[in-house]
């Protein structure tokens, strides 16, 4: 091989692993939102990298809201297997209990609850943002949505958890 053919395979290795090392946490937290079974859930995480190494461009690699993309095409692909959550409810519940010590057993009661009143989109809009930690923009670009029709559904959503919730006149994060 020549020394330029060795300089390219060099750039597509650097770029990948930049990709990786930035993104890999973010896509292994939003498949664990949605897979429970943890081999599973490094089965699909592993799936998104290798696509991404297959269409990689090193000039242009892709960022976190395609790999979420990829994730949740193959997440679909399997989404008749046993080993997905019932409902984003169970992640929630998941990651409300992960940072606390002890954990507030009826607060997350009342949180599973008003979130048990959404619907399955409200509910998506709130996952991405309040689990996955993405922008609006950022959602209106994965979900292939405009930004203002996002920003009205996120306000929706967080109006009926904070109405659920008894918070009527706290605003919305």
């Amino acid at each position: 091989m020549s020394a330029r053919g060795d300089n390219r395979e060099a750039q597509r290795d650097e770029a990948f692993a930049r990709l990786f090392d930035a993104n890999w946490a973010a896509v292994r937290h939003h498949v664990e939102g949605v897979v429970e079974d943890p081999a599973e859930v490094t089965e699909i995480v592993s799936e998104v990298f290798l696509l991404a190494w297959s269409r990689l461009i090193p000039a242009k690699p892709m960022d976190r809201i395609w790999l979420i993309r990829a994730a949740d095409r193959l997440i679909g692909v399997r989404s008749g297997r046993s080993t997905l959550r019932h409902s984003v409810i169970d992640a929630v519940h998941e990651g409300v209990s992960r940072d606390e010590d002890p954990p507030d057993l009826a607060m997350r009661a009342r949180v599973l609850a008003a979130l048990s009143a959404l619907t399955t989109g409200e509910r998506r809009i709130i996952m991405l943002t309040y689990w996955d930690e993405l922008a609006v923009g950022e959602i209106a670009e994965l979900l292939r949505s405009p930004r203002v029709r996002v920003r009205k559904k996120l306000s929706r959503a967080q109006a009926k958890l904070c109405a659920e919730l008894g918070l009527e006149g706290a605003e919305g994060s």
